[in-house]
Order: C-alpha cells, then structure tokens, then sequence
C-alpha cells in the first residue's frame, strides 16, 4: 500500500492506497468490495477510463496524466455506470464518494504518490 498526496494542495488523499498494476488486478478493481475505507483507495495504472458495473457503492475517480497531473474528476460515480475514456489518461485513484470535495482536488494538481 502507497501513500497518495495532493502535492499541490499539501493535503493526503489516502494513506492505504492499493495499486492495481496486473491486468487481473485492474479487471477485478473495487469489485465484491462493500466500500473503500477511510484513507483507502485503488490506484489503477494503466487505465483510460473506469466503470462501476456491479459495485455495491458510490466512488469518486481522480483521472491522472503520465506527470500525475488531475486532468479528469468523477465525483460520485453510482454503480453501473462508465466514465468517459481518454488517451491522455495514465492512471485513475479510485476513492470513496466525497473524498474528492474533502481534499479539495482541483483539476491542474499534482499528486504524489509515496
């Protein structure tokens, strides 16, 4: 598990962030999951896009650049939907719903991850 930070806001988006870095890890993400945690998250890499087909919970989604810039926000992404795909995605954070107005993420930050 890594520690996520919003280097730009100097605040902690998580400190108990998965990654999701094998094709059977991204493919079964948050799924059978019953939430993500407080201070918990999924960081996938590579992705261009998420969805939420068969989750039992709301997410927020960070989408990142290869720079770990936020270039795309998702906030409470119900189950069964899909996000928009985007080839200037590098990787998502997958995060419980609110956590993004929480940590105030803006697009134009960079995180860092630890």
């Amino acid at each position: 598990m890594i520690t996520v930070t919003d280097e730009t806001r100097g605040t902690i988006i998580g400190d108990r962030i998965q990654i999701a870095d094998t094709s059977l890890s991204r493919m079964v993400g948050l799924l059978g999951k019953r939430g993500v945690g407080a201070g918990g998250g999924l960081w996938i890499k590579p992705s261009s896009g998420v969805h939420t087909f068969f989750m039992r919970f709301p997410i927020d989604v960070i989408g990142l650049d290869k720079n770990m810039r936020v270039i795309r926000l998702w906030r409470n992404l119900v189950p069964f939907r899909i996000t928009s795909v985007s080839l200037q995605l590098g990787s998502v954070i997958e995060l419980s719903s609110g956590r993004i107005a929480e940590c105030g993420v803006q697009l134009g930050d960079v995180l860092r991850a630890i």
